[in-house]
């Protein structure tokens, strides 16, 4: 007997983008909710078994109620099959947790808080989904130890669901914490392993898959925004494993050493060929170089622009520097206040002694942006 499965994990429902303007991290953090409408819209058309999130459904046990009913809410697309929640290290089924609280606001039946490592029989005993719910933020063994041991019903499809880092597999350093055997799959003879706490869509083995996050939330080049459709077609036989993009907003990070007009063209190029439409990304750019006034003015006014399209710009100066030239000194008053003043702020950055270094940059580009911008009102 064949089943499908949808895979996901790492909703992190509630989390705030605090480094973002009010009104761009709120709607990220609703969209949040929206993709999983979307994930439950993918599960009904797609007619899977079930949808398997593993672990970290919320940010943390603190959220209010209302978020854990919105959540509720979202899922509300997809009743013909189970809801598989895994608690992770943002949500460990703690004492007093999001969960004792979506016990008592009352789960519909078609959803499973798989707060113990009991195993879920779907399909007539046709699939044994195996959990190791985290009851702690950090463990330091090996949770899904268990699987090794646990019966299932003779000719069942094992399917384990858990939340942490396989050993020495991920990309980077290992991080120990939560740690998950890397042959775990075939010491507990599953015919899948889906987890989550990695936040890319990543294969670590045949039977071995992270999903990732389902809706982006850094600027970490891992392949997130999926869920991936899992196809089993019985005991024994290799999964088939389909990745479905879901994901909003798109995330960048672009660093840019800038040495006059032609490389903050190439800039604006950059952001002009990110995909449309333009208020899907969310931008960091990362800035060096060296400018003459004129050209930092186009800079700022590029920033600017970009900032109104995109749903989120910042922009990070590292090591930019703002060095006036003769040719900025011509477009300004040969003689007067304004060109005195330029001057003597020049002569300031150029003094690190001078405890007023540190603000002549911003000053002098200012006093510039003013100068010119009055000139084209006249």
């Amino acid at each position: 007997m064949s089943f499908k499965i949808l895979h996901t994990a790492d909703w992190q429902i509630g989390k705030q983008f605090g480094f973002m303007t009010q009104d761009a991290g709120a709607i990220v953090r609703v969209q949040r909710l929206k993709t999983v409408e979307e994930i439950a819209k993918i599960a009904s058309a797609r007619r899977v078994d079930a949808v398997l999130v593993a672990g970290d459904v919320f940010e943390n046990n603190t959220l209010a109620d209302d978020t854990l009913r919105k959540t509720l809410q979202a899922m509300r697309y997809f009743k013909d099959g189970k809801w598989i929640l895994l608690p992770g290290n943002h949500d460990p089924a703690s004492a007093e947790s999001a969960w004792t609280r979506l016990e008592r606001i009352g789960i519909p039946e078609h959803i499973v808080a798989a707060t113990s490592e009991e195993p879920i029989l779907l399909g007539d005993n046709g699939l044994a989904l195996l959990p190791a719910p985290l009851h702690r933020k950090h463990e330091v063994r090996d949770l899904t130890e268990s699987f090794d041991s646990t019966k299932t019903p003779e000719g069942a499809i094992r399917v384990g669901l858990a939340h942490g880092s396989v050993e020495h597999v991920l990309p980077g350093e290992w991080d120990a914490k939560n740690p998950i055997a890397s042959d775990r799959a075939s010491l507990a003879k599953l015919d899948y392993l889906a987890l989550g706490d990695w936040h890319g869509t990543f294969r670590a083995n045949d039977r071995t898959w992270y999903a990732g996050t389902p809706e982006p939330d850094s600027f970490k080049e891992n392949d997130t925004g999926n869920v991936l459709l899992v196809t089993l077609d019985g005991p024994g036989a290799l999964p088939h494993v389909e990745k479905i993009p879901v994901g909003q907003f798109v995330w960048h990070r672009i660093e840019k050493e800038l040495h006059g007009a032609e490389d903050i063209a190439h800039l604006t190029h950059q952001f002009s060929a990110l995909s449309e439409p333009h208020s899907r990304h969310i931008v960091q750019t990362r800035i060096s170089g060296v400018l003459d006034l004129a050209s930092r003015n186009t800079l700022d006014e590029v920033l600017a622009e970009w900032t109104a399209k995109f749903h989120y710009l910042t922009a990070a100066e590292v090591n930019l520097v703002t060095t006036p030239t003769e040719d900025d000194f011509d477009r300004i008053d040969l003689s007067g206040f304004v060109r005195t003043a330029l001057e003597r702020l020049r002569e300031i950055q150029k003094d690190s002694s001078n405890p007023e270094h540190e603000y002549a940059d911003e000053a002098m580009r200012r006093l510039y942006f003013e100068h010119v911008s009055g000139e084209k009102k006249q």
